[in-house]
């Protein structure tokens, strides 16, 4: 399979994209909130952070083993950016994938988040060949636990204790679908 980006994903009300360099004050935006940063690995992100990520995602792919390919997240309406999400290509196993999800608060409860990672489903398994994507939820996230579940994930796991997280142990869940699962909820 051609691991190349086509450039963008579309669905009804949205555009996944490349990150861009005008995307970073929006990005910075929302991601520098503390509850944006909850569930996430950073505590703090700033306009250099941004430009880093945007910098180095520029000619990222989706398919390199043991790397992270993170998408701008826009309304087709209005061109703005409301989140972002990612791919992550096992560097053991590059036929599974990962994704990660943000999206401004703002933007959350309309069913975005749905909408971007079943786009996301579709570009994997579709296109790019993937066997097992997977997802790794905080297990107080109750939000994305809802959303892989709305989603058909299912749940394989409950790590209980398994991670050192912004000063203590945190529990969480492995949730997982198959190509097979997918091309299932597609008929």
């Amino acid at each position: 399979m051609n691991p190349t980006f086509p450039g963008e994903l579309r669905s009804a009300r949205l555009s996944l994209r490349r990150l861009q360099p005008d995307d970073g004050p929006a990005l910075c935006a929302y991601r520098s909130l503390p509850g944006v940063a909850r569930y996430q690995y950073w505590d703090a992100f700033a306009a250099a952070d941004a430009a880093r990520l945007i910098a180095d995602q520029a000619t990222a792919e989706p398919n390199i083993p043991g790397t992270w390919f993170q998408l701008a997240i826009t309304q087709t309406a209005s061109g703005s950016l409301i989140g972002d999400c990612g791919l992550h290509c096992r560097a053991e196993e590059p036929r599974q994938m990962e994704f990660g999800i943000t999206l401004a608060p703002r933007h959350q409860g309309f069913h975005y988040a749905d909408e971007a990672i079943h786009c996301l489903l579709a570009y994997v398994f579709d296109s790019l060949g993937t066997h097992r994507v997977t997802a790794t939820v905080d297990a107080l996230n109750r939000p994305a636990i809802a959303l892989c579940r709305r989603l058909g994930f299912r749940q394989e796991a409950h790590l209980v204790e398994n991670v050192w997280f912004k000063g203590a142990w945190g529990s969480e869940y492995i949730f997982a679908m198959l190509k097979r699962e997918w091309e299932i909820r597609q008929r």
